[in-house]
């Protein structure tokens, strides 16, 4: 069952990536506008707002946050595709045939996981052609990746639930508007303690400012703080949560 599960998943997330290579809109979204907002970031409000973000360059500094956006953009497309597989007919026609059942949702997990992670690499190299330089060593980019692999696979389990629930395309994928925000009142752009207490308080107690402070933290070459702990098990939880909740969900969708 296992072989026969991972040879239907390997099929199912080819189909499923080649529509994703075939979608210019997909594309647009979670790459092209990630990088055009660290463009203006950089080249048109930087000079502003950086003064008290970072002794270093600010790309230096923002890369982090435009990062996790970067995903947050991604996973938004996961919704969709899973909502359209259930409203055309495609979910329940593969579900007639003698496939692992479970295999079309864990394709669009994987797709979501290998798409938002061409899409960081698209803008982790135009971050490097901006000026952003580290001497961060192998463990230290194994941390990384493996910080954004546990975000992209927390927020894809999130994204699968209005995937199965929601009533249209446009319930599927407003879901991921306010994980797109988050970042604008975190440390992404400019450090916490520049803001108003209320704001500061919700800033330094949401998922974003731990994570990107840890990641900001090992491409600096910094002993990382008590966020990594926190960054983790934001992270972990919200991972933990979706996915029993989702798997309850596709599992009465099945049934």
């Amino acid at each position: 069952m296992s072989t026969h599960l991972v040879s239907d998943t390997a099929v199912l997330t080819a189909r499923s990536l080649k529509h994703v290579t075939r979608s210019m809109d997909t594309i647009i979204t979670t790459a092209i506008v990630p990088i055009a907002m660290m463009l203006l970031f950089v080249y048109v409000f930087g000079g502003a707002i950086s003064r008290g973000a970072s002794s270093g360059t600010y790309v230096g500094y923002l890369l982090p946050g435009i990062l996790l956006m970067t995903i947050a953009s991604g996973i938004s497309y996961t919704a969709f595709r899973l909502f359209t597989d259930m409203t055309t007919g495609i979910f329940g026609r593969f579900q007639s045939m003698p496939i692992a059942r479970s295999g079309v949702l864990w394709s669009h997990v994987l797709t979501s996981l290998v798409a938002n992670l061409i899409s960081v690499a698209v803008v982790f190299v135009v971050a490097l052609v901006m000026g952003f330089r580290t001497g961060a060593g192998v463990l230290a980019w194994l941390a990384v990746a493996g910080i954004l692999v546990l975000f992209t696979l927390a927020l894809t389990w999130v994204a699968v639930i209005p995937g199965l629930t929601a009533k249209s395309i446009s319930g599927a994928s407003a879901f991921s508007y306010p994980l797109i925000f988050l970042p604008f009142i975190s440390s992404a752009f400019v450090p916490t303690n520049t803001m108003p207490g209320p704001v500061r308080w919700f800033a330094d107690n949401q998922p974003v400012t731990p994570i990107v402070n840890t990641i900001r933290d090992l491409f600096a070459q910094q002993p990382v703080s008590g966020d990594i702990w926190s960054a983790l098990s934001w992270m972990v939880g919200i991972l933990v949560v979706a996915f029993a909740l989702a798997m309850v969900i596709y599992r009465r969708k099945i049934s």
